[in-house]
């Protein structure tokens, strides 16, 4: 997805932090799980303790750094960092219009890593959400482990899906689907799942209505999407499907241990969402057979 280039995106809030921690915790929702695994499976090392319930939280690191030469779509356009915070300007626009009583979340680039509540945050756990702290953690370079491990593009509407999907995770924490639906294990018609194609579901929805956002000057911020710039997102979906995580490395897909959702249900909530937008994202309500 492109930035209009005359867009004003100075005005994000996002932060770059980051130092070495080691700090392991519970709570985080997102891909993040998911690169966990990837990890585990296809490199042998052992990251399980970053997202498991038990292990002290880590104090999230305060303060952080403004992204810097980050003021217009242009620059969006060319830097991986300036463009997540600059979407978070028409994610953010996107959910005011939506939603009573929306607060924004922080947003956080990571540098290298970072702590939150959650554990800690850096490429290896990829993009999270932390319900505790109200922040979105994303270090840009997951990106380019995306693009060599998944056999995806990872392009730009692929990296703002992934942003989209987090902070759909804060919207959800937001209106009690979290307190609502807590994660009940593992399998198929697990709550998690259920919560990761929601997220998918609304990061498609954001992306049908991406070029309506507007700046100060009312520029969209965001030319709408190409049918390319669809299928290079639909296509970071599938590759984080959880069949398709398990059979990459190496195994075969068991539904029973699925976090997250098939490649086939991420792409189609997905797209559930372009097509229908935020009403049409209810995956509590339907059969496990129907998501």
């Amino acid at each position: 997805m492109t930035f209009n280039d005359n867009a004003r995106v100075g005005g994000n809030s996002a932060k770059r932090r980051g130092g070495t921690v080691a700090a392991v915790g519970g709570g985080a929702v997102g891909l993040g799980g998911i690169a966990v695994l990837l990890f585990s499976l296809l490199t042998g090392t052992d990251l399980s303790g970053l997202f498991g319930g038990t292990g002290g939280a880590a104090a999230p690191a305060g303060g952080g750094e403004a992204i810097v030469g980050c003021e217009t779509g242009q620059d969006a356009n060319s830097d991986d960092a300036c463009r997540l915070a600059a979407a978070s300007l028409s994610i953010d626009q996107f959910w005011q219009e939506r939603l009573d009583g929306y607060r924004e979340p922080q947003l956080v680039i990571v540098d290298r890593a970072t702590s939150s509540s959650c554990g800690t945050a850096s490429n290896a756990t990829g993009p999270f959400y932390c319900p505790p702290d109200e922040t979105v953690y994303v270090d840009p370079t997951f990106f380019s482990i995306l693009r060599a491990q998944y056999d995806t593009t990872a392009g730009p509407l692929a990296q703002l899906y992934v942003l989209a999907h987090e902070y759909g995770h804060h919207v959800q924490n937001l209106t009690g689907v979290m307190d609502q639906y807590p994660n009940n294990g593992t399998g198929a018609d697990s709550n998690g799942v259920r919560t990761e194609l929601q997220a998918d579901c609304f990061a498609g929805a954001w992306v049908a209505a991406a070029g309506e956002q507007v700046d100060e000057n009312g520029t969209p911020y965001l030319q709408p999407p190409t049918q390319q710039q669809i299928v290079d997102a639909l296509s970071a979906a599938s590759a984080v499907g959880d069949d398709h995580i398990q059979t990459e490395a190496g195994g075969v897909a068991n539904p029973d241990s699925f976090t997250h959702g098939s490649s086939e249900q991420r792409t189609r909530w997905f797209e559930t969402g372009r097509e229908g937008g935020v009403n049409a994202c209810d995956t509590f309500s339907v059969p496990g057979s129907s998501l």
